[in-house]
């Protein structure tokens, strides 16, 4: 073949080529390989995802500048561990300090059992004791004591078992008078003992006293001897801070006074409520001033409220 014929039919094959590529290009069909070390940062961003932290920053921001919001977090069907972004549940540690350092959900603090939303917001807040006593009916001189102790964190715990109790004759009321043969219904503060034997150790101011007598015979014809060996006074219509012997009314005498947890005499109250003589020297031990302890007393259902 001549010469310059010759070039002219190579200049066309390869201009035939070029285009060929050209359109499978633009068809998609030709794909670039990837680029190196891009299978690495594929899996690294696929890591991040399956991460608790989900690709954001302390402060609440993603990455790429946009706000999402906190993972969500809820209690397993176990019980006390918590769950956060997909592929990741918390440890042990998380649930006792909240995912991220956060603090501890609500949902986790514990609560006495037993009292409703009134009843608690009745709790003092600085208050780390509470001697919960649930009466088994609003007419029933019988009841059950538990004492409660909250830590910060955890909420409250009980540190004694459930303690057989009597209240008054003829169980509960919200408005106590005098000699109506029912005890108050409320939460009130515990801040004084004393008894007509030694102190036993408690830790309370006690006042030792030979007038803490109790003659007579009680609603079942029990003996009352002894009854005031110990007590602590309730601080429902009194001065607290001083001897539970005060006479003292703020709200008059029409609404009663000397509420008072003392020995049991095996039968009804008038208006106090009565522990065996074992546990109430055991309460006597364990109520702390610095705790700042309260009563909480009423009928299991006037406490659900």
């Amino acid at each position: 073949m001549p010469l310059l014929p010759r070039a002219l039919h190579l200049a066309r094959g390869a201009l035939a080529l070029t285009s060929l590529c050209t359109c499978l290009v633009i068809a998609g069909c030709a794909e670039p390989g990837p680029a190196p070390g891009a299978e690495q940062r594929t899996e690294s961003r696929a890591a991040r995802a399956g991460s608790s932290h989900s690709g954001t920053k302390e402060d609440g921001t993603r990455e790429g500048g946009s706000k999402e919001g906190p993972a969500t977090e809820s209690k397993s069907a176990e019980g006390g561990r918590l769950e956060g972004a997909p592929g990741r549940r918390g440890s042990a540690n998380e649930a006792a300090r909240g995912l991220a350092g956060q603090p501890v959900e609500a949902a986790l603090v514990r609560e006495i059992p037993g009292l409703g939303p009134l009843t608690r917001s009745r709790v003092p807040v600085a208050s780390r004791q509470a001697l919960v006593v649930s009466g088994e009916g609003r007419n029933s001189p019988k009841s059950g004591v538990v004492l409660y102790e909250r830590d910060a964190d955890t909420g409250w715990e009980p540190v004694t078992n459930r303690w057989p109790a009597h209240n008054a004759l003829r169980g509960w009321t919200h408005n106590h008078q005098a000699d109506d043969l029912r005890s108050p219904i409320g939460v009130f503060t515990l801040g004084d003992a004393g008894g007509r034997l030694p102190d036993p150790g408690a830790r309370l101011p006690y006042d030792e006293s030979e007038y803490f007598e109790s003659p007579g015979t009680g609603f079942l014809g029990e003996s009352l001897e002894g009854s005031f060996d110990y007590v602590v006074a309730i601080d429902y219509n009194r001065a607290s801070g001083t001897t539970p012997l005060d006479q003292t009314r703020p709200l008059g005498a029409t609404k009663g006074g000397g509420v008072w947890i003392h020995v049991d005499h095996e039968g009804p109250t008038q208006a106090c409520v009565s522990l065996s003589r074992t546990r109430m020297v055991d309460l006597l031990r364990k109520l702390d001033p610095a705790k700042r302890p309260v009563i909480v007393m009423g009928d299991a259902l006037a406490l659900r409220d």
